[in-house]
């Protein structure tokens, strides 16, 4: 099925190209295509140097009912990435093969978008999932089995007994929706230590839909994190990197008006903490002044006094 579907994918082969594709020697693609003939594929090869196998013209199966438009749009949700993380990279793949071949030749030359666009949805210098946790996480979240995981949190380490209920891909970051004592909750994967998948089956609530329990815990998550808010003087350079830290940025600096002849305004942002706060601030340099609250100020008072005497220690050294 998979010669039959490359065939119609890309016309004419050689024999060599077809068995190197798919990994197997040039007798067994003899053998194949001769099963292909018997089933009554109309299958022919030609001799020479321009030859190959090809199916008969006009021979194809059309894939009814879909505009280009929404052929793209389903090239544009197979995202090649997370699918193979989850382990399903071999079977995207296949889809998508079987999708171009099902398609009509006009249809399938204006929907060739993977050629065009690619969706890389992980950010800059972060590694994937482990490799072994998602499969095994896809396989329990598919097939409604019990789990049992070890799970990082911000304190200590702890056992948890869940009931998978979805898996949902942030940014980059996957992280586990699963019921525990009757509830849903949310994990991050990469803080999953130990995992073990039993083959014990439970009952997924009728009512829980993955995508709206997403949204509203996303929602509540950003108000919970955000649980306070900073003013700050910044340069032009400093509104810059702020807008790398926060994207709450953007709409507020384009109503703030310059505070003085350098470009520098004054904003507002949301803060996690005033630690966490002082830590990211201290990537802008001297871009930026915290202007309130006053415990956030003090906090950069101190830490840049610890690093202005940790290099003044250092340069007094003798060499």
């Amino acid at each position: 099925m998979s010669i039959l579907l490359l065939l119609q994918t890309r016309g004419r082969m050689t024999a060599q190209a077809l068995a190197d594709e798919f990994e197997i020697s040039v007798r067994t693609l003899y053998r194949d295509i001769d099963d292909l003939s018997a089933a009554g594929v109309p299958v022919y090869g030609e001799r020479g140097r321009a030859g190959g196998f090809q199916l008969l013209n006009g021979y194809r199966t059309r894939l009814t009912g879909l505009t280009p438009t929404e052929i793209q749009a389903m090239f544009l949700i197979g995202l090649p990435g997370p699918a193979a993380e989850l382990g399903l990279g071999d079977a995207m793949a296949d889809a998508r093969l079987k999708l171009m071949a099902a398609l009509p030749g006009e249809v399938s030359e204006r929907a060739g978008i993977a050629g065009r666009f690619h969706l890389d949805p992980v950010a800059w210098f972060r590694n994937s999932e482990r490799a072994d946790t998602l499969p095994a996480l896809a396989r329990a979240v598919w097939s409604a089995l019990r789990i049992r995981i070890s799970y990082e949190t911000w304190t200590k380490t702890v056992e948890r007994d869940l009931e998978p209920l979805g898996l949902a891909l942030k940014a980059g970051i996957w992280y586990l929706v699963a019921q525990a004592r009757g509830k849903p909750r949310t994990y991050r994967v990469s803080a999953i230590g130990t995992l073990a998948v039993s083959e014990e089956t439970f009952t997924r609530p009728e009512d829980f839909d993955l995508s709206r329990y997403w949204a509203t815990w996303a929602k509540d998550f950003e108000a919970r994190l955000h649980r306070g808010e900073a003013s700050l003087k910044v340069s032009p350079e400093g509104l810059k990197r702020l807008a790398t830290l926060t994207p709450a940025v953007d709409g507020t600096a384009a109503r703030a008006e310059p505070l003085d002849e350098r470009g520098w305004i004054q904003i507002d942002i949301p803060i996690e903490s005033i630690d966490h706060a002082a830590r990211e601030m201290l990537k802008l340099g001297a871009e930026a002044e915290i202007l309130a609250p006053p415990e956030l100020r003090q906090a950069m008072i101190e830490l840049t006094a610890r690093l202005g005497a940790i290099y003044q220690t250092a340069s007094d050294a003798p060499d």
